[in-house]
């Protein structure tokens, strides 16, 4: 990035260096001064009139108090200053007071070249102040999309003035004003080889060699240079060996957050940093209430990307505190906590009740992405959540150009698997079929299997696509590079084969092959059967056996010649009696029972039975 037309003297923006210094007051009686400060003046606001009499801090220097003209700075008669604790307390205040007001009016700005006006007005400008005007230049120009800084913004003189500074004198810079320039100007993408960054870099580096860094700058270097040289470079690990030396009672709870994006972004050598782990994942438990929701989504992340597995008690406490931001997240977030909540298995009636109620007062306005993934959630740990099933199909019915063909697959297939259908079903599967009508070629073939399949276990058999599925064409389509289909892939498509002639004999288009058709659909790895609740089935058994008398009366595990699985079977001759299960002979009827686990109801089930 070239810095050039930099307008010299430009609002005495040298006097970054200068970290603790009283503004130009006019001469005026000290009385004058105490009003001057109840008012809070903001000496970095204002445009001062060159005067005569301006007094200096000189805090590193002598602790003594000197006028520009040589005159007495006490009038004879008025009240002093006899401490100079009561001048460095005077200090403190009305920089922190600065501070305060400096940022409340950068947040207001909505765009870089406010930023940068309002810079120019200032007279002075301490050097975190001016990092923070980079980051507030960097979220502003975020929200456009641009990931590059426009052209008027690089040549303009404030912002030439402010890197120019940080390039040419970081040595005099503070440590937060150090590592939040590199942060604001690495988010800018500032060109990693230009002498701007280069300097900054070095500087940092030459700090951390000296141990001179505190926890809060180590993680903003930390973020910075994996941004800017990847999570390979060595200074990072350089870094994470500083922040281990260090107590975590010192880490602020953004510190924490932090800590576990710089691990994450270390992910293959969480081996060698798990004992580290082991230790932020018990300490992060007692900071987790102070957490904002996007803190919570991204520490979730990170967990997930570490494959933390074993800091279950923190993914609970913190999906104990998601319940209370569920409105307050974005749609990002949304879905990195419901991905995050996926992946550890994690339930929380509570969270299923504020997403029912944030779902069903947003579902219009939710984003696409947002919509799937909940529906994935309630799929995948088997949530028949009534309000989130209407109101996504309602959403689907109105704006189903909204979703992608992966989308519609994830959004459908939990009817199918829940065994729901909502109060709009004819609208919504009658926009079903027109969308696949109009873009059928658009779905991946596996997608468009997953999909066809879901809408055959609600009975809204698919008999306008079957000649195209069975077809050698889409089976061709559908094994891709793969030496033969995957076993889930002839599980559905031997279910919908059996459908088509169980459920609809009037199709009479293509039918699958044998070699295309599954044996049983109940596999290990991959089963379209529910698997058994084995508490509620040992409960049946125990049943059956006080009721029959024995366990020779019945069988279990019974496969069907249509490759269904049954739990049990019991034989029962002409005149009703029950049969040994190893008879084959005289069987006049076949009772069949299946135990069902209720969807979202964890321990709760029903026995289905039938007479076969």
């Amino acid at each position: 990035m070239a810095l050039i037309t930099l307008r010299r003297n430009l609002c005495h923006l040298s006097d970054f260096r200068i970290q603790g210094a009283l503004a130009a007051l006019k001469n005026q009686p000290v009385n004058h001064v105490h009003k001057v400060v109840k008012e809070h003046l903001c000496p970095w606001f204002c445009s001062l009139q060159s005067e005569p009499f301006r007094v200096r801090f000189h805090h590193a220097c002598c602790k003594k108090f000197h006028s520009e003209n040589g005159n007495a700075l006490h009038p004879v008669g008025e009240p002093v200053f006899s401490q100079i604790h009561d001048w460095d307390r005077l200090e403190e205040n009305l920089k922190n007071v600065d501070e305060q007001r400096f940022y409340r009016r950068l947040s207001n700005f909505t765009s870089s070249e406010e930023v940068l006006h309002f810079i120019s007005t200032l007279q002075t400008l301490p050097d975190t102040m001016a990092a923070g005007a980079l980051q507030r230049i960097y979220e502003v120009e975020k929200k456009d999309g641009d990931q590059r800084l426009p052209r008027e913004i690089l040549e303009n003189s404030a912002f030439q003035a402010l890197c120019i500074q940080f390039e040419q004198e970081p040595s005099n810079l503070s440590n937060t004003g150090l590592v939040t320039a590199l942060q604001a100007l690495t988010l800018l993408y500032v060109d990693p080889q230009s002498s701007l960054l280069l300097n900054l870099v070095a500087e940092c580096h030459h700090r951390l060699q000296r141990g001179g860094l505190e926890v809060h700058s180590l993680c903003v270097l930390g973020e910075s240079l994996i941004k800017l040289q990847g999570p390979g470079c060595a200074t990072l690990e350089l870094i994470i060996c500083q922040l281990q030396g260090e107590k975590l009672e010192k880490f602020a709870p953004e510190d924490i957050v932090a800590l576990y994006r710089i691990l994450q972004a270390c992910a293959e050598k969480v081996d060698r940093h798990q004992t580290f782990l082991n230790q932020i994942n018990n300490f992060s438990l007692s900071v987790v209430s102070n957490l904002s929701p996007k803190s919570l989504s991204q520490m979730l992340t990170a967990l997930v990307v570490l494959d933390q597995t074993q800091a279950l008690p923190l993914v609970i406490k913190l999906g104990k505190y998601v319940v209370r931001h569920v409105p307050h997240f974005t749609n990002e977030e949304l879905v990195k906590v419901l991905e995050a909540f996926i992946y550890f298995g994690h339930n929380d009636r509570f969270f299923t009740k504020a997403l029912e109620q944030h779902v069903a007062s947003l579902c219009l306005t939710l984003d696409p992405e947002v919509v799937s993934k909940v529906m994935e959630y309630c799929c995948r740990k088997q949530i028949l959540s009534i309000p989130i099933l209407n109101a996504v199909a309602e959403t689907f019915v109105c704006q189903s150009e909204k979703f992608s063909p992966s989308q519609i697959s994830e959004l459908i297939e939990p009817f199918g698997k829940l065994n729901y259908l909502p109060p709009n079903a004819s609208a919504l599967f009658r926009k079903l079929e027109n969308t696949l009508l109009t873009h059928f070629n658009y779905f991946p073939p596996k997608t468009l299997l997953k999909l066809l399949h879901s809408c055959s276990l609600i009975e809204c058999h698919p008999v306008n696509f079957m000649s195209k599925i069975f077809s050698p064409y889409f089976l061709q389509q559908l094994q891709g590079n793969e030496s033969c289909l995957d076993r889930l892939s002839l599980a559905q498509l031997t279910q919908l084969f059996l459908t088509s002639i169980l459920e609809c004999p009037f199709y009479k288009g293509p039918k699958l092959l044998p070699k295309y058709q599954v044996k049983s659909f109940l596999t290990p790895c991959c089963s379209l059967e529910t698997p058994v609740d084995f508490q509620l089935y040992k409960s049946v058994m125990t049943g059956l056996i006080d009721l029959l008398g024995a366990r020779l009366y019945f069988a279990s595990k019974v496969l069907t010649p249509y490759r269904y699985t049954v739990d049990v079977e019991i034989k029962l001759d002409e005149e009703g009696f029950v049969l040994p299960f190893t008879v084959d002979e005289d069987v006049h009827k076949r009772v069949k029972e299946c135990t069902l686990p209720e969807p979202g109801l964890p321990g709760h089930g029903r026995v289905n039975g039938t007479l076969g």
